[in-house]
Formats: structure tokens, sequence, C-alpha cells
């Protein structure tokens, strides 16, 4: 690093805006905690050697290109980029030490054009992607994924140190049908977190409330939501300047100096496959085409979808009830037909053709969640091909006679009362040892308790009891066990988290660059006893140079060594109109 490099771009620091100087930390990852107390402290680390390299590994192709050939002929967007990570001046003039860093970390010149994209271009326009294939993993992946929300509304999955799904979910997930290996797991879990639809917290993934409405839209629908997450998600350095994105053969060489970013760039295209964007090769199908190589303004066009609907099978909207209490759907059933006979019934089988079982388990899981028989049977009713059937009206009907013998809801007096026309049914209420922490105590013709009447409800039915939550006028409530993320705060913006090394900077006295910067260099040649070359300004206007090994500075007066005739030298500081190393 030359002094020169580091005193012009403290210079610069200090004509930056705060949100500039904020986007400039944030960027080359600077600790909120740095003790940097003026530009030249700012200046000096991010001229150092590794946060130059640091940054300089998250560089993509063609910046890396502009900083080894010409920056001030680079891409607009390039240049300025270059220029807001403080790599290169004004001018566009690279700084002495990022072009040592840079030579450091290149063993050879970076091919500029060595991406081969247009040879990579011409073999994809000249190529049939396989729509059929990937069609295929679009509606197996759309059905899995269904699957893994809906079963973590009711049971969250486990999260691992790593941030990967906990293994015995994952085998789970395996020994149920939903996934067919672990691969398709794990892809599926990160599609879902970056697409906004699960959210890892701590130990737990949560469906998020963007999940639970994904789950009631159509199939089309979700694929789309999903798909544009991803896209748009995709790495700045995949993007083309004339717009669109890099042919996916090619995502490897985006960041050169990154060593890890091949596999990142693998990972990418393996979830993009999954989802039906890439086809097994890496092209882009049919309906994402488009928008892999032009960048239309919307993600994806009504004929592409409408290309991919053709090769997905279709949709129904009814069933086949049958005797066994079994329902079977003779193709995909509508997403929020398929939500809710699932709150109702078991889903057994995940081909094409599904099957759900009734219970009577399921049968006062629905009730317990806020179905009465009228709405059980007017909706089923109206989804059967085949009419209900006798022995599912009965389940039904038998089932709902002895639900809701337990009612739950608050009191007058801000409690939770638990009552029930079954006295017999109270008291073993009130000595179930499963409900011991509700505290239940006998108070007139019921049992109340100082827990929440939803934590009292869940805990209840939970020891398969006939309940049913109802509210102060005695009507039942639909309660929604559904367990999902918080929603997000508003993160701090990073002008907040860096307000006070900004407010130490600016306070730093500006008005002498000149003066404040010799005094700094003055100031380290001191501590470290350095031998330099001062130049002084004589009282007749002549400028005279000394070698001078520098031992102390104080009172206005540099002293040190005079090397070339070994004698004690005291120079005023006024007077010094420059230092170079020796």
């Amino acid at each position: 690093m030359t002094g020169s490099d580091a005193r012009a771009l403290a210079q610069h620091l200090v004509q930056r805006s705060d949100d500039a100087l904020t986007a400039l930390f944030a960027a080359r990852h600077v600790s909120p905690t740095a003790s940097w107390s003026d530009a030249f402290d700012a200046a000096e680390a991010l001229l150092d050697p590794s946060s130059i390299e640091r940054t300089l590994r998250g560089l993509t192709s063609s910046e890396i290109s502009a900083l080894t050939d010409s920056v001030p002929a680079a891409d607009d967007g390039v240049r300025s980029r270059l220029q807001e990570l403080a790599l290169v001046d004004e001018e566009g003039a690279v700084y002495d030490a990022v072009s040592s860093a840079l030579a450091a970390l290149t063993t050879a010149p970076m091919p500029g054009a060595g991406l081969g994209l247009d040879e990579q271009e011409g073999t994809d326009a000249e190529a049939r992607p396989d729509d059929a294939g990937a069609a295929e993993r679009a509606f197996s992946s759309l059905g899995s994924l269904g699957d893994i929300l809906h079963a973590a509304l009711t049971h969250p999955f486990g999260r691992i140190g790593s941030g990967t799904l906990g293994a015995a979910d994952r085998r789970r997930l395996i020994e149920d049908g939903i996934v067919d290996d672990a691969a398709a797991a794990d892809e599926l879990v990160v599609i879902a977190e970056r697409t906004g639809l699960l959210s890892g917290r701590e130990k737990t993934w949560l469906v998020t409330t963007r999940g639970s409405q994904w789950l009631h839209s159509d199939t089309i629908a979700r694929w789309t939501e999903v798909a544009a997450a991803l896209v748009e998600g995709l790495p700045r350095g995949l993007r083309r300047p004339a717009g669109g994105w890099l042919p996916p053969a090619a995502w490897t060489r985006a960041y050169p100096l990154d060593a890890l970013w091949p596999e990142r760039a693998t990972n990418l295209r393996a979830l993009l496959r999954r989802w039906g964007v890439l086809d097994e090769t890496d092209r882009p199908t049919s309906w994402a085409r488009d928008t892999f190589l032009d960048d239309a303004s919307a993600p994806f066009s009504s004929a592409a979808l409408d290309a991919l609907s053709r090769l997905l099978p279709s949709e129904v909207d009814r069933v086949y009830l049958q005797n066994d209490l079994t329902a079977i759907a003779p193709g995909p059933l509508s997403p929020h037909l398929d939500m809710r006979l699932r709150s109702m019934a078991r889903r057994e089988s995940r081909a094409q053709a599904s099957s759900y079982r009734f219970t009577t388990e399921s049968i006062a899981d629905a009730l317990t969640a806020g179905e009465s028989a009228e709405s059980l049977r007017a909706f089923l009713t109206e989804l059967s091909l085949t009419g209900l059937p006798q022995p599912l009206a009965y389940e039904i009907e038998r089932t709902s006679r002895t639900h809701g013998m337990v009612r739950v809801g608050p009191d007058d007096e801000g409690r939770t009362r638990v009552w029930s026309d079954d006295e017999a049914l109270l008291r073993t209420l009130a000595v179930d040892q499963a409900l011991r922490p509700l505290g239940l105590v006998p108070d007139g013709d019921g049992l109340v308790t100082r827990s929440g009447a939803d934590t009292a409800f869940w805990m209840i039915a939970d020891a398969r009891y006939p309940v049913v939550a109802v509210d102060a006028d005695g009507e039942r409530r639909r309660l929604d066990r559904h367990r999902l993320a918080p929603t997000p705060t508003e993160p701090s913006p990073d002008r907040d988290t860096y307000a006070a090394l900004l407010a130490r900077l600016r306070a730093a006295p500006t008005d002498d660059a000149d003066a404040a910067w010799l005094g700094r260099e003055l100031d380290h040649a001191v501590k470290a006893r350095a031998t330099i070359i001062v130049a002084v300004r004589m009282p007749d206007g002549t400028e005279r140079e000394f070698t001078i090994e520098a031992t102390g500075l104080g009172g206005g007066r540099l002293r040190g060594l005079d090397r070339t005739v070994d004698v004690e030298r005291t120079l005023p500081v006024s007077s010094i109109s420059g230092i170079r190393a020796l």
C-alpha cells in the first residue's frame, strides 16, 4: 500500500455520504466495532491486503477482468461497483494494494472471454431441452414440497447446527414416501427456505405465513412463485449485462477467485433441476428459456406457463368416496380441496391417484378444529362423485354425537373454564396426570384453570377427550393449531449498525487533510524508528532533503538522527513538505 493511495482514498471517503459509507462498510464486511478514529484509519484498513483479498474473492469474472485490463473501458455498472467497493479511485485507476493482492491470487491471466458464452449459447440454441422429464420432476417436487410443508404445520422439523434438516426428520420423510431420498429432502427444504416458505429458527424449521398461503394456491401458481423466487435470488455474477442469465454450464467460472463457488454453483443448478427450471443436462426448459436468455419483465409468460401446464397431470376437483372409509382422487386434487380433505382424513398414497382414509380420530380432529357434522357432510357430498357412503355418514354422525362433551372457554373472571354435562368425565379430567400442568380445580359445575383457553383446549384435545372450544357466549369457535414462523421484524438498517463508527469518522477534523496526513505518517515513523527521507522547506524558499532515523515527535518538531552526517537534528513540522520511505 502506498501512502498516496491511502491518502487519496481517505479524502474520497470524507466526501461520501453516510449511506454510501454504510454500503461500503457492509459490502466489505467491516466490523461495526472497528476502532477507526478518522478517514485515514478507514482508508488504511480498507487497503489492507487481507481485507482486499476477501473482497476480490467475491468479484465476478467481468469485475476481475476490468481490474486486470482497463477499468475506465469497462461497463458502467462494473466500474461503479469497483468504485463503491473502494478498489479503484475516482478516475478508475486501480490502487496499488489491490493490484498486488490480485497478482497474488491469480497465477494466470483472468480470461475475459474465457467463459465461452457465445459458444455455450449456440449449443443451447441448437439443442432441445428434455421438457417431459423436467415437467415430471417439477410435478414430483410440487407434491413433495406441499407434503413437507403440510407435515411441518403440525410437527415442525428439527434443524441442526449446520442449518440443515435433522437426520430423524429426513428419515421420516423418506419412510412416509414424501421424498425418494435424502438429497431430495435436503434440496426441497433449501428451496422452501430460499423462497420464504420455511423459516429456520434456532433448532426448528417452521412454515411461514407465505408458506401457509402457498399451500392453498393452485399448482401452476405454486410452481411459478417458487421458480420466480429461485431465479430472482441467483447471485449477481450470473446475470449478463445485456439482460438474462449466463448459460448454466458457465456458472462455475462466474466467481473465478472464490474456491467455494464451483460447489455452490453446482448446488444452485441442482435446485433449479429439482424444480423443473433446468433439464437434466442443465439447459433451461422451454418455459424458462425466455427468462434466462431475455430477462423478460414478467418472470414467466403465460405462454411459457401454458407449455408447462400441458405437460403436467390435470388437476381434479372430485373424488370417489368408498364404503371402506377411503377417498380416491383420480388425479392430482386441487390444492385447496386437498388441504380441506386432509383436515378430516389421513392421506395414504401420494401417487397421481391419491388416496385418503377416514378414521374416528381424523374425524374427531376435524371436529376439534371447528368442523361440524353438517359442514363435513356438505363438503364431502359436494366433493364426491359417488355420493356420501352410508358407512362414512354413520361414522361422522357417531363421532359428532360424542364430540363436544367437554367445552373449554373463558369465564367472567378472566380464567379458563372447562365444563361438561357428564360429571364423571369432569372428575376424570381433574385427576388425569396428562392434564396436571393445567392445575384444574373444581368450581361450581365445572373446572377452572389459570392457563389460557387455547392452551387448555389443545392439552385436553391431545389427551383424546371430545373437546370443543367456545367463546364467552358459549358459541363454538374454530382454532388453528398450525404453528407458523413469527413474522420477521424489519432488520435494522446497516446505517444504524454503523452509526457509532460513522459518527466517529465525521467528528474527526478534516480542515487540513495534508497536515493531518503528514502528522500521521511522522507518528508512524517515530513508533517504528524508521529511517525516512524528509523534505524541508528552507527560509530562502528552496527545499532540502534529510535522511533521518525518526526518534521523537512533539512540540511541533521532529527529532531524529541524520544518517548522512551522523548528528541529531530537530526539524519543525510546519516546514516539512513531505516524507517518503528510504
